[in-house]
């Protein structure tokens, strides 16, 4: 068939006051082909990935579909794990830590195998697998040398990657994009010189697959993924793929299609699994499905399938829109790569002359992040789990899983105040799903209503305690997840989701509820048993110890999850009972406490730590992303916050170095944030795969190395950035942050909050407050020049910038 390749043009951003002069950093580019995945280039329609490696003599794009799930259902309860808990709570509360570890460890983790502590492929819990790789094998390519003018690139305002170079004056270009309208991956190449096109097309995995060329045109790949249980009741997939041609020919081999001698080539794919979870895309009949798509996409021009990809993906992306000035020229036309190891050479002082900075860059990494979210999650489908949705292996590191801890909350943190707060819909949707697994867990552990969730989760409903207690017994994953809920209403005031919502909080503090228990020494309220996320500590006689009464993270949370009940039940006009006895209890949480040492307390003893400078920094949750430390109300708590992150050090895995640009931003520490984010930015080997806690950083392609490659890095870093331009809470007593909440107090919203000297000169759009407000803002010397607040529904706003403050109404949108 032929088609018609005519490119449309990319829409322009709608341009708001005053603009700055220079351009949009929206180009991350390479030099040379990549040799590894942490070199190549993501693309995503929220359910399709694809990793473009860009070789002249053979094209590896590395295929992604996000219901590539090993595993299956499973029973991972222990069925007798509550007859533990009287006695694990016993010598809890008689300080006897390391013997209810071990009780623990006996009769309170997961039945069987679990996760495989990560190794989970070949086992009920599962793991994400890679789709497999469209290899395109192109004939009679001269040496390496003999290429020049080599370019590749992705542009984050119309999410397209592109090749280019030439060969014997020959020019070659290859546009590769993911459609979420059509649900295809649509790749075009072209050559200057007519009939210059001779390449192979294979589709291949590593494992369960077939690929079957089923005509001259078309190959389809098909398999099943194990099961875990040595069934066949494991997701079925298929991949299928067209070529369509001007001119050349196009022939087949068994498994292989053969194009010879043409001008330009289009190549449309579409996969899809019959996976059967709580949410996502899926088929019954995969094959059958992928040629109905693919029949759909056929028929368009590549033009009219561009169009409508860039009309889709701007939609979001556009919604957002940062410049900062002050790069010079000669660095922003680095290839990516050059630019990180630029910054990194430079190391200026944080006081010092402007040679070495690269605000750009940061600027880059924050359009980058918000388009991995764009690209990893969409409405409808699955959250984005550890990597997104990129992996290249079938044991992808930690299954490629959706963490508790941090990691999947982390990959949703810049979703509200980036304005992309739809794109929360499939975590929304994964955290409901939780109540009904999570309701025979809390029974079969602790005897307690409700639902709860631990460390790990899957699509098949995994929500028991982990495989080992020294991390996998934190029972406060829920509660965490439950923010992201309450968040959801503050920032859009959306009755109707809150209407939806108030049942899943309400299951979660009833747990809470029925799992406290009084600690001895003050008649606090405590979690029991549970641990700060996978932190360590010290008894008296030198023991180390995980398992413990009422880390302080949990009270944070549960002070959080609570004040949400109650306001939740106060506005829908409901449960008054039940509030009142949320109340009670909250009262009787225990508090935060600041240490002899004048660092806030991690435990509800004064142990001493295991390793002083953790990646976890879990007890600071009530700073960042919490409301319950500030600067402004809470002065002696952020300052034993700001001790405890000088004591915990810059340094960590990718998404503990994020963290911690957050935290930072809520102290009001510009300088330090940019110090930290320059730590982010520091290049990471693509040889550094392994698994580690240390040597966190930025992979060429600007993935997130833990190291390995861990996306969540990405995604808090770019709330990190935003963070440092706006920020917003209500000035209440409570913990939650509340507009126009019961104090009758509006929201506060803050200018500029954490804005180092390196960023003198900027202007960000769109970004959101609380409250619902959408926020302009242009800066020049370190000071606010010009802003807009709008908002739907306009109320009156506490405004903080240049050391001000003002009550406005925003515009009304």
């Amino acid at each position: 068939m032929r088609i018609l390749l005519v490119l449309s043009a990319v829409a322009s951003l709608a341009v708001l006051p005053p603009a700055l002069s220079a351009a949009d950093e929206k180009l991350l580019w390479l030099d040379a082909p990549a040799t590894h995945f942490t070199e190549s280039i993501p693309l995503g329609n929220g359910r399709l990935g694809a990793m473009v490696f860009g070789g002249v003599a053979e094209e590896r794009i590395v295929l992604n579909e996000t219901g590539m799930w090993s595993g299956s259902p499973q029973d991972a309860d222990r069925a007798d794990a509550a007859k533990a808990l009287p006695e694990i709570r016993r010598l809890l509360l008689e300080g006897k830590n390391a013997e209810a570890e071990a009780l623990v460890n006996k009769h309170f983790t997961c039945a069987g195998a679990g996760s495989g502590r990560g190794r989970g492929a070949n086992l009920p819990y599962g793991s994400y697998q890679v789709l497999g790789n469209l290899r395109l094998k192109f004939l009679d390519v001269p040496p390496q040398a003999a290429v020049k003018n080599y370019r590749r690139e992705l542009n984050l305002a119309d999410a397209t990657a592109r090749v280019v170079y030439e060969i014997d004056g020959v020019k070659y270009t290859r546009d590769v994009f993911v459609s979420a309208p059509d649900q295809v991956i649509a790749i075009r190449l072209t050559a200057s010189r007519p009939g210059a096109l001779s390449f192979d097309i294979a589709l291949d995995r590593p494992e369960n697959f077939k690929t079957t060329a089923t005509g001259p045109d078309r190959l389809l790949m098909t398999g099943q993924l194990p099961d875990g249980k040595g069934g066949t009741t494991g997701v079925r997939y298929a991949a299928r793929l067209r070529a369509l041609m001007r001119s050349g020919s196009l022939d087949n081999t068994e498994n292989t299609l053969q194009v010879r001698d043409a001008d330009d080539v289009i190549l449309l794919l579409t996969a899809v699994t019959d996976i059967k979870t709580f949410s996502g895309y899926r088929a019954d009949d995969p094959a059958a499905t992928t040629a109905e798509e693919l029949d759909r996409a056929v028929v368009k021009a590549f033009a009219a399938l561009r169009t409508a990809h860039l009309a889709d993906y701007q939609r979001y992306y556009n919604r957002v829109r940062l410049t900062l000035e002050g790069t010079p020229p000669e660095i922003s036309a680095l290839p990516t790569p050059a630019r990180l190891a630029a910054l990194a050479a430079s190391r200026p002082s944080v006081a010092s002359a402007k040679e070495g900075r690269d605000p750009g860059l940061a600027a880059l990494f924050f359009n980058f992040g918000r388009y991995l979210l764009i690209s990893s999650s969409r409405p409808g489908g699955l959250p984005a789990n550890l990597q997104g949705l990129w992996a290249e292996e079938i044991q992808t590191p930690w299954n490629g899983d959706w963490h508790l801890n941090v990691n999947i909350q982390m990959n949703y943190w810049p979703a509200e105040v980036c304005a992309l707060d739809d794109l929360a819909e499939p975590l929304f949707r994964y955290i409901a799903s939780l109540q009904k697994p999570g309701g025979v867990t809390a029974q079969k552990y602790y005897g307690a209503r409700g639902w709860v969730a631990h460390v790990l989760g899957n699509p098949w409903g995994f929500t028991a305690p982990g495989e080992a207690a020294s991390w996998g017994s934190a029972n406060s994953g829920s509660a965490w997840l439950c923010q992201h809920l309450w968040d959801h209403w503050l920032f859009t005031g959306d009755r109707d989701f809150l209407k939806w919502a108030y049942p899943i909080l309400k299951g979660s503090a009833l747990f809470y509820s029925d799992m406290l228990i009084e600690e001895p020494k003050n008649k606090w309220l405590v979690t029991a048993p549970s641990n700060s996320p996978e932190n360590a500590f010290l008894l008296p006689d030198g023991k180390r110890a995980n398992v413990c009464l009422g880390p302080t993270v949990d009270q944070q949370l549960l002070r959080y999850l609570f004040d949400a009940c109650i306001e939740s039940a106060r506005l829908l006009g409901t449960d008054a009972d039940f509030a009142a006895e949320l109340a009670k209890k909250r009262a009787r949480l225990a508090p935060a406490r600041i240490g002899s040492d004048g660092r806030v307390m991690e435990w509800l003893e004064e142990y001493r730590e295991a390793e002083p400078q953790h990646r976890h920094v879990s007890h600071l949750w009530g700073l960042y992303p919490g409301l319950e430390i500030s600067p402004a109300r809470t002065p002696e708590m952020a300052a034993a916050a700001r001790k405890s992150l000088e004591a915990r050090g810059d340094a960590g895995t990718g998404w503990s170095i994020a963290f911690k640009l957050n935290l930072w931003a809520r102290l009001r520490d510009g300088d330090r944030c940019e110090k930290i984010l320059r730590t982010q930015l520091s290049p990471v080997s693509i040889r550094a795969t392994d698994i580690t806690v240390r040597g966190g950083g930025t992979y060429p392609n600007l993935f997130d190395a833990h190291p390995p490659f861990q996306i969540d890095g990405n995604f808090g870093a770019t709330a990190g950035i935003a963070e440092m331009l706006l920020q917003s809470h209500a000035p209440s007593t409570g913990s939650t942050g509340s507009p126009q909440a019961s104090t009758g107090q509006a929201t506060e919203i803050e200018l500029l909050p954490a804005l180092p000297s390196a960023w003198p000169d900027g202007e960000v759009k769109g970004l959101r407050a609380r409250g619902g407000v959408t926020v302009d803002l242009a800066w020049k010397n370190g000071r606010v020049t010009t802003y807009r607040l709008a908002s739907a529904t306009p109320e009156k706003v506490r405004l903080r910038m240049n050391g001000e403050v003002r009550e406005v109404t925003p515009e009304k949108l």
